[in-house]
């Protein structure tokens, strides 16, 4: 007799965020320069809901934690969001020997 249970398979690796899709990278800059173009004015809710375009709110995640990890964005105290990233400094410092990463 055939088991009425069925077994779940197991998949051969960790998936970090199953519910997330991954963003194409349109829509990474569709949102860093909405967020270049309106720096302090909306919190995470916000902005998500006046974006140009719709994303997923996964995928919005996905993004905002990219963007922060890569210091482009941070939260100020009252949770707006704030666009830090500066090239003209990042270029004056990157060719710096003091400064250069040597591993």
């Amino acid at each position: 007799m055939a088991s009425a249970i069925k077994q779940k398979k197991t998949k051969p690796y960790n998936e970090v965020n199953s519910i997330a899709r991954s963003p194409t990278l349109q829509t990474v800059l569709m949102v860093e320069k909405f967020i270049k173009d309106n720096s302090g004015e909306f919190k995470k809710t916000e902005l998500f809901n006046n974006l140009p375009k719709k994303v997923m709110w996964q995928t919005f995640q996905v993004i905002m934690e990219y963007l922060e990890s890569v210091l482009k964005i941070a939260y100020d105290r009252e949770g707006y969001i704030v666009y830090i990233w500066n090239p003209l400094l990042a270029e004056k410092y990157k060719n710096r020997d003091d400064l250069t990463w040597k591993g």
